[in-house]
């Protein structure tokens, strides 16, 4: 299983064409939850937030749990100061080690820190 970080999220919503082909031959796409809550931060309004949703509701959204969460203050708490890991990546990042997917993100340099999480940029920029 693969999860889609925001960055490829976005790039899947705008049509980028590398990430409508790459998407189209990926098998079990899925979506961390905190993704979704992050792209509808993103929006400007009502009609923006709706369409938002409907595309959101192709994919099957993955939430922390508690083990998760655990992992991601460890993790957080380990290299905030040092990495410059962020919470939200921290407990996407453990999200996706829980259920055992590969992250689909051009933020390797977030993520590169973090063991057990495996990522891929999928496709070129």
């Amino acid at each position: 299983m693969i999860l889609l970080d925001t960055d490829v999220m976005v790039d899947v919503l705008r049509g980028f064409e590398p990430a409508k082909e790459w998407l189209k031959s990926a098998q079990e796409i899925a979506v961390p939850g905190l993704v979704a809550m992050e792209l509808i931060q993103g929006c400007q309004n009502t009609k923006e937030q709706r369409q938002l949703e409907k595309a959101l509701s192709d994919y099957q959204l993955f939430w922390p749990n508690e083990d998760d969460c655990n992992r991601a203050l460890t993790s957080f708490s380990d290299h905030h100061l040092s990495d410059k890991i962020g919470l939200l990546d921290a407990l996407i990042a453990e999200t996706a080690i829980g259920v055992e997917a590969e992250l689909a993100t051009f933020n390797v340099k977030h993520y590169r820190v973090l063991r057990g999480l495996k990522t891929i940029q999928p496709y070129s920029k």
